[in-house]
């Protein structure tokens, strides 16, 4: 899940107009629109990430801390899915995998462009996800509407 097919340019203009629609929604202005599969609602059945979305927006994210970007990892995602899906049924934060580098929970916001802002926001967040050690990530998110909190992330980072 790399974006090294991609012309330079197009990388460049995709991560200006990411950073850009990230930016005005949480400054809370009317500016840019944030693409649709970072908006996308989880709150409802059937709903999916866009993990090629969401990874170049954390790329994005630890290129501008300084670390090297994480490649995709079906096997993490599989992973950080299990989870996510035992978090939203359970209610209870499930323990960091063994091996994993980090991971970070949340529960409650039903877009992905929501949860990240709200990672960055914290400072332990921020320095998990800018982990230099992590390759590797893997992305969970469910949808339980029976539950307080109805959507439950996670993101799971591995070397």
């Amino acid at each position: 899940m790399t974006l090294k097919g991609y012309p330079a340019l197009a990388r460049i203009a995709l991560a200006a107009a990411l950073a850009a629609g990230l930016a005005a929604c949480s400054m809370g202005g009317g500016g840019g629109q944030l693409s649709p599969g970072l908006s996308a609602p989880m709150n409802q059945p059937g709903a999916r990430l866009n993990r090629v979305e969401a990874l170049f927006l954390l790329n994005d994210f630890r290129r501008a801390q300084g670390a090297a970007d994480v490649r995709g990892d079906t096997v993490l995602d599989n992973t950080a899915q299990s989870l996510a899906t035992a978090y939203a049924k359970t209610g209870a934060q499930p323990v960091l995998p063994p091996g994993a580098v980090a991971m970070r929970l949340s529960a409650g916001y039903t877009t992905f462009a929501e949860v990240f802002s709200g990672w960055r926001a914290v400072p332990a967040d921020a320095a998990a996800i800018a982990d230099f050690t992590a390759k590797r990530a893997g992305l969970g998110v469910a949808y339980e509407p029976n539950s307080s909190h109805g959507v439950y992330w996670v993101l799971v980072l591995d070397d």
